[in-house]
């Protein structure tokens, strides 16, 4: 792999790995493993997966969270939802390195009916935890204009709700929680609007901000701003209106021109 994530055949290698954990954050995934597989079990669990900042090896202690992708053999039920909820909830309590946990449910079928929903996060941008890897079942991908289509062309359709959560919020706790979600999409998606042109993948979000800035100079200085809150959130109102009022559409309607609007999933 060299320095834009790719291998010699162009192909976007996977990022992240168990052995990039950073020592600080090894008892955290081990944890995990653990509520997971004492949870689930293999009549439920298909696979699981780390994914984020952690298995890349850039977590800050105190400040990074913990992501997870559990690929069940059955559609995720409400029950599936609860013990993940319960999962969350025991490890962001019980490790102080992490700030916060994400557990994303999917089934198997489901992340292999889609290969860019689905396919792509799974083949290129998870590290597998427990299970099969799904990723053997996966095409490669290249970073292409319709990779950059079907993994982030959408942006337009989330605006309107991302306005009334900003409507919504009043307190710093749902403040924090969305600036940081939003913050996170915008810069994945300014990453991946110019990531045919620069011909590599990566998921760092200061990278990604810098990156960008060199196509799209005038809007360096926001994205810059998205990459910050996307690591750290911010309560600021200004900061949540200036990315769901003014660099979000901005970013919708260039990505239309450029890449073209994502296909409709059924």
């Amino acid at each position: 792999m060299d320095g834009r994530g790719v291998d010699q055949d162009g192909m976007i290698a996977r990022e992240g790995g168990l052995d990039r954990v950073p020592q600080a954050f090894v008892p955290v995934v081990d944890a995990a493993r653990a509520h997971i597989s004492e949870t689930f079990g293999a009549t439920r669990l298909h696979s699981a997966y780390l994914y984020g900042s952690i298995p890349r090896g850039t977590a800050v202690p105190g400040v990074s969270d913990l992501d997870l992708l559990l690929a069940l053999r059955d559609e995720p039920t409400e029950a599936d939802r609860a013990d993940a909820k319960v999962i969350e909830a025991a490890l962001d309590r019980g490790f102080s390195q992490i700030d916060g946990v994400g557990i994303a449910l999917s089934s198997a079928r489901s992340l292999l009916a889609d290969l860019y929903d689905g396919g792509f996060f799974v083949a290129c941008l998870c590290t597998p935890l427990l299970g099969d890897d799904l990723a053997e079942r996966l095409p490669r991908y290249r970073p292409t204009s319709l990779l950059a289509r079907e993994t982030n062309g959408d942006l337009g359709l989330l605006l309107p709700s991302w306005r009334k959560r900003a409507g919504e919020a009043v307190t710093d706790g749902e403040r924090k929680a969305l600036s940081r979600s939003v913050a996170r999409r915008v810069v994945r998606t300014g990453f991946t609007l110019i990531m045919p042109r620069w011909g590599g993948w990566t998921s760092d979000l200061g990278e990604s901000a810098e990156l960008f800035g060199r196509y799209y100079p005038e809007r360096a200085a926001q994205m810059r701003i998205a990459a910050a809150v996307g690591r750290a959130p911010s309560t600021d109102p200004a900061v949540i209106d200036m990315l769901v009022d003014d660099l979000g559409p901005w970013l919708a309607a260039e990505y239309l021109a450029v890449h073209g609007e994502k296909a409709p999933r059924p």
